[in-house]
């Protein structure tokens, strides 16, 4: 597997990829997966390439491109949303996807290739509708739109139910819409094994929602752990009485004091739900950093 980083010139950069891809896709089948480090579903994808493309050696090779360090690079290939794969067979592009694959469907896409079947007729422009349809949902997400957002991802899970990546899309959107039954019945057909990241994800909030038993009297069980604070059952109960009002920051206070007293308390059951909460959160959040960090003070101290 090659890896092109920051070239001490431009031209370096472009004869590195000229060399591992272009040529070496003369001999073998060259996938070219753009990346960036802030990129959560890259952290999913590359680990999967990576590992079939290690079964396919040495008919499949693997280049990884960091698009902040190759700019010209991802420029050239118009690249507007990552992970974005292109394939190279004889020197040529033949195919490519956007977004987190499956590994069954990265065998699929492989096994094809190595086929000599070319793309289906608008293979390329359906991908590209996808892709668009996944952004434009991202964003009515980001905009607060949290329904529009479900009602695209929707549709696009019922089309394509075997992509692990939209099914945990739509989980998250539908959980941001207080619709956790029904999130949970989104990941139904999801493989236990998977490793994608909003899939994790979801899986995490829809654990914790089942977990947090929200309480009428909330100033009342505050009083009660005030006055008992060596009561880790108590405390425990509040953090999942906040997490059900959705006072994120208030519950991590409540765990990490349980932590900070006795770490083992019930099995260590304030530390594992904290760590849901961190992938429910999403591990790359600056909440969940922060958090960590917290965590990690107490545990080292």
């Amino acid at each position: 597997m090659a890896s092109l980083a920051t070239a001490a010139t431009e031209k370096a950069s472009i004869e590195a990829f000229r060399r591992d891809v272009i040529d070496a896709s003369k001999d073998a089948l060259v996938l070219v997966d753009f990346w960036a480090e802030w990129c959560g579903p890259c952290k999913t994808l590359t680990p999967l390439l990576e590992r079939v493309v290690a079964a396919h050696a040495p008919r499949v090779k693997l280049v990884k491109i960091d698009v902040d360090k190759n700019q010209t690079l991802a420029s050239q290939f118009r690249i507007q949303s990552i992970p974005t794969v292109y394939a190279f067979l004889a020197g040529q592009p033949v195919d490519g996807f956007q977004g987190a694959l499956g590994e069954r469907e990265l065998n699929a896409f492989i096994d094809r290739l190595l086929a000599g079947a070319p793309p289906a007729p608008g293979e390329a422009d359906a991908e590209a509708e996808i892709a668009a349809l996944v952004e434009a949902a991202d964003a009515a997400m980001a905009a607060g739109a949290i329904e529009d957002a479900i009602a695209m991802l929707a549709a696009l899970t019922r089309e394509l139910p075997e992509r692990e990546y939209l099914a945990g899309k739509y989980a998250l959107a539908l959980i941001a819409g207080d619709q956790t039954d029904a999130a949970a019945t989104a990941l139904d057909g999801v493989p236990a094994e998977s490793k994608d990241a909003d899939v994790v994800r979801a899986r995490a909030a829809v654990a914790l929602a089942a977990e947090a038993v929200p309480v009428d009297d909330l100033a009342g069980l505050m009083a009660e752990v005030d006055a008992s604070p060596d009561d880790h059952g108590k405390r425990f109960d509040l953090a999942g009485a906040l997490l059900a009002r959705g006072d994120r920051d208030a519950a991590a206070d409540a765990l990490l004091a349980i932590i900070a007293a006795d770490r083992g308390w019930n099995e260590g059951a304030a530390r594992t739900t904290l760590l849901k909460m961190f992938e429910a959160t999403g591990l790359d959040d600056a909440w969940s950093i922060r958090t960590r960090a917290r965590l990690r003070s107490i545990l080292f101290s």
